[in-house]
């Protein structure tokens, strides 16, 4: 059975690894730069400082999977919109169609909603229809296509953006 837990430091390596699993076969992330393990625990520090959740599953002692949301745009700046969130799923090919993502992103909107959040936003590359397909399967809608907004491999990208009303 996979735990999904906090994620600690010591999960770094296996999280940058998932993180950068796919970045040289797919555009699903945008860059192309690999993130390092001093990029990855920056983003843990400043997960943990903000107050966001970041999530791992755990399989047996093994992390197969992480999640987390932040703000979506500056909600600082644009205080309305403060109870938006935008989450980020990775889980290590070798789980996909485990039920891995679903208890990663069923524990996500938990928490979101525990902290008075409304809404959470994926952004999805258009080319990846197995992550469209599972985030509808989990109740988001698409409620945006923007076509050429980013680029990878100097390719024009598409991003669609999904929400679900928590």
């Amino acid at each position: 059975m996979t735990l999904i837990r906090p994620a600690e430091v010591a999960d770094l390596p296996a999280i940058n690894a998932i993180h950068n699993a796919l970045l040289a076969t797919t555009t699903y992330e945008w860059t192309e730069t690999p993130y390092t393990l001093d990029d990855t625990a920056a983003w843990l520090a400043a997960h943990r400082a903000s107050g966001h959740p970041a999530l791992v599953a755990d399989d047996a002692g093994i992390v197969v999977g992480w999640a987390a949301y932040g703000d979506f745009r500056d909600s600082t700046r644009w205080p309305g919109y403060r109870l938006t969130v935008e989450h980020s799923i990775h889980v290590a090919e070798s789980h996909w169609g485990r039920g891995v993502g679903r208890a990663l992103v069923d524990e996500l909107a938990a928490r979101a909603r525990q902290a008075g959040k409304r809404v959470m936003v994926a952004g999805i590359d258009g080319s990846n229809d197995r992550s469209i397909r599972f985030h509808a399967h989990l109740g988001f809608e698409k409620v945006a296509h923007m076509p050429a907004i980013g680029t990878k491999w100097d390719r024009p990208l598409d991003l669609v953006l999904m929400q679900l009303t928590l």
